[in-house]
């Protein structure tokens, strides 16, 4: 008889811890959708699904990801923009992406709008094709600094983390270069692989499969900080080689507007801190794929965004790409 009331309270203590981590405000009735405005393959795209397995067994309800990319993913995040505030259709991204589409006058919206549920900082990395004549990030300056306006570089297009990097460090150092725009970060990848390009500055996680591969030569990272990438060298920074560049940390994640119903975000606050902030599996995709894990959400995700958002904002200005000066959009110069 014991043994048997033991394990039917251990059944309850079970149970009740099952029933006390699933027990959100919010307990969606249908589908999530989570609309990735860049082509798959690409950052926002892997970090968006791998965070979407992980809030499906927080929710129990599935997690769909629709890619709509176009207009350096405007296009996909007017797509969450319009839709119903019901807390069934989100977005994802960079934040200094979504922070700065009113700047480029791609899209009406604002941080302000959206609530940030951010997961790992991104790094850029400039990865030339094997068959380029750099061998390293002073060779690509010194040639940048003797044909201006020459060497090609292949981005995600305007606003994306692949340009934004570009721009600042070629600002930087008084350095010019030939924009070629793809739309997402894989074809940007895959356009220098191919040698329709003799560069790309996409993100760390959308070239570590060709970096492995020896497919591209990464000759840096655009940060203070060498990157770790495994199955391949260690990638020094940027500034071992060069000076007068100070990049900012480029944090992804999901973004929900904040339009939707309360229960929603009350929900999302609670799933961040408890299962995201935990979760093995996240660790492991950023570790694997030269991504920093910085889960944070709230006001402290705004707080931590910001930087790369006014850098990115006042970019675009300087190079006279912005419809509006950012300060109108409450965007302060860094």
């Amino acid at each position: 008889m014991l043994r048997i009331s033991l394990l039917a309270a251990s059944a309850v203590l079970v149970l009740s811890g099952a029933a006390s981590a699933q027990n959100y405000p919010w307990k969606p009735e249908r589908p999530i959708t989570i609309i990735v405005p860049w082509a798959a393959g690409g950052s926002t795209d892997q970090v968006t699904r791998v965070a979407a397995v992980e809030i499906e067994k927080a929710l129990g309800q599935k997690v769909v990801i629709v890619n709509q990319g176009g207009a350096s993913g405007s296009i996909g995040t007017k797509g969450a923009l319009d839709a119903a505030k019901d807390g069934y259709t989100w977005t994802a991204g960079a934040a200094k992406d979504i922070g700065t589409y009113a700047v480029s006058g791609l899209l009406d919206t604002k941080i302000a709008d959206w609530d940030l549920y951010l997961s790992v900082i991104n790094v850029s990395v400039l990865g030339v094709n094997p068959n380029a004549p750099y061998k390293s990030a002073k060779d690509l300056v010194d040639a940048m600094k003797a044909k201006p306006n020459t060497v090609s570089v292949a981005t995600a297009g305007i606003n994306s983390s692949g340009h934004a990097a570009i721009e600042a460090f070629t600002r930087a150092l008084g350095i010019t270069y030939k924009h070629v725009s793809y739309d997402g970060g894989a074809p940007a990848v895959n356009a220098t692989v191919a040698g329709e390009t003799e560069v790309t500055t996409q993100l760390a996680v959308e070239q570590a499969a060709m970096i492995r591969a020896k497919r591209l030569r990464p000759l840096a990272v655009l940060s203070d900080k060498p990157l770790e990438l495994e199955g391949a060298d260690t990638i020094p920074p940027v500034t071992a080689s060069v000076a007068g560049f100070r990049p900012d940390a480029n944090y992804f994640g999901i973004f929900i507007h904040k339009g939707v119903p309360e229960p929603v975000r009350q929900t999302m606050n609670m799933v961040w801190k408890d299962v995201i902030a935990k979760s093995e599996t996240m660790k492991k995709y950023a570790a694997s794929n030269g991504a920093q894990f910085a889960p944070v959400a709230g006001a402290d995700a705004l707080k931590a965004a910001m930087p790369a958002i006014q850098t990115t904002a006042w970019q675009l200005h300087a190079a006279g790409k912005s419809k509006v000066s950012p300060d109108t959009v409450g965007i302060a110069k860094p």
